[in-house]
């Protein structure tokens, strides 16, 4: 498995994470692994990271996301921005770059016709303010 497929995997729970909010974490995991396919360890650290950093990714959504409010956003971008913000904050080894253009493919792949531009935007400005 590629480590796009890995990314897409964490994508995949951290989607599933805003439907089933008061659900464990390690219980998505199974769910994941009994009913799709084996979850590497590598979507587990990005789900479990991006679940534990949550208000800080959506702080900085927030403030990049000129002037939108998080209930506005849909959950597939919402989950593909807190996936990117945690591998370019929290995850060694991923240039920023790869981190933003993957969204931007999970984005194409998953959500609306235009929404990519939306999610390139918010991690382009992020990226371009440190």
């Amino acid at each position: 498995m590629n480590r796009s497929e890995m990314r897409e995997q964490a994508f995949v729970l951290l989607f599933e994470k805003e439907f089933f909010a008061d659900m464990p974490a390690v219980e998505i995991e199974n769910i994941y692994s009994e009913n799709v396919s084996a979850l590497s360890d590598y979507a587990k650290e990005l789900f479990e990271t991006a679940l534990l950093h949550r208000e800080e990714f959506d702080e900085i959504i927030e403030k990049y996301a000129n002037g939108w409010k998080l209930s506005r956003i849909p959950k597939v971008n919402l989950s593909v921005l807190r996936l990117a913000l945690c591998e370019i904050i929290y995850i060694d080894g991923v240039p920023e770059n790869v981190a933003i253009n993957e969204a931007v493919e999970l984005a194409k792949k998953y959500s609306g016709k235009e929404d990519f531009s939306f999610v390139n935007g918010i991690l382009g400005s992020y990226s371009r303010s440190k």
